[in-house]
């Protein structure tokens, strides 16, 4: 392999790894499922997924290149740009080109849907550029997350809007898995002035929190839809509780373990599951 070669395959793996690829691929492949469960055809529920995609994208690379300096100053080199795999200025024409293409798909799907969405993303922005420390940090996950409901809901076929309790839902999904994100990292944010609400919160009560709201999440989820809850509800709505909790206790046992992340994906990728079987419930007449 040449130097070049050599070069520019870092360049890829930098960039892959910087777009924090396990929540990207997480939301993006949840959103296409939520898609197709909401009646959207092969054609739109590409571009969901496109917008998606890039959205996340560009969330994530705006992060490692807004964090840039702050990771060098706690020599965290698990990120790719204090490990020399990508430059900031790479990954800072990543977000931007991300950003880009998100606005013209999104809009492809709707001029409402699609400025939903780019609210929704607008949203993550903030969190990077300035409300991650403060004690508002939990707000633009409430807000993208709870808002991806009605952006695919609206990109479908038929004129209907998302449930209000799919959208409290997911909300919750969203504040729960940034508190269970900022776990790990806690010591390292305060170095830096990171001073969100899970920081203001102290390790302990962070830990109980995350667990918390996701629980309260699943049985938004469960029981939001109206009627008894169905068999399915009950036998997913209780596998997400206990992913939920086992986030927590992780979180107590093992301060420095990515895995209550993780589980909260698992979380929302199960409650996710449950809004598909909900049906006609998710989406409702305007």
């Amino acid at each position: 392999m040449t130097p070049r070669a050599t070069a520019t395959s870092t360049t890829v793996r930098g960039l892959a790894l910087a777009s924090h690829a396990g929540p990207t691929v997480v939301v993006t492949v949840l959103a296409g499922f939520f898609a197709a469960g909401v009646g959207s055809g092969p054609g739109t529920t590409a571009l969901v997924v496109a917008a998606v995609l890039t959205g996340q994208l560009s969330v994530g690379w705006s992060n490692d290149w807004l964090d840039a300096r702050r990771d060098v100053v706690v020599q965290r080199t698990d990120k790719p740009v204090v490990a020399g795999l990508v430059t900031t200025r790479q990954v800072h024409a990543a977000a931007l080109v991300a950003a880009a293409l998100c606005v013209v798909l999104s809009l492809a799907t709707g001029l409402v849907a699609g400025l939903v969405h780019l609210v929704a993303v607008a949203s993550a922005w903030t969190y990077n550029a300035w409300l991650k420390s403060t004690v508002w940090s939990w707000a633009p996950y409430a807000v993208s997350f709870g808002l991806l409901p009605l952006f695919v809901v609206l990109a479908a076929p038929g004129d209907r809007v998302a449930a209000p309790w799919a959208m409290a839902g997911t909300a919750l999904l969203g504040v729960g898995a940034h508190v269970a994100n900022t776990l790990p990292d806690l010591e390292d944010d305060r170095a830096t002035g990171i001073l969100g609400l899970p920081h203001r919160l102290g390790r302990t009560r962070a830990s109980v929190l995350a667990p918390a709201v996701l629980v309260l999440a699943v049985g938004v989820v469960v029981l939001g839809p109206p009627g008894p809850p169905t068999a399915a509800g009950w036998v997913g709505g209780t596998v997400a509780v206990v992913l939920a909790v086992s986030a927590g206790v992780v979180a107590v046992r093992r301060t420095t373990s990515r895995l209550p992340f993780a589980l909260s994906m698992a979380v929302a990728a199960m409650c996710a599951v449950l809004l598909v079987l909900a049906g006609p419930d998710v989406a409702l007449p305007r």
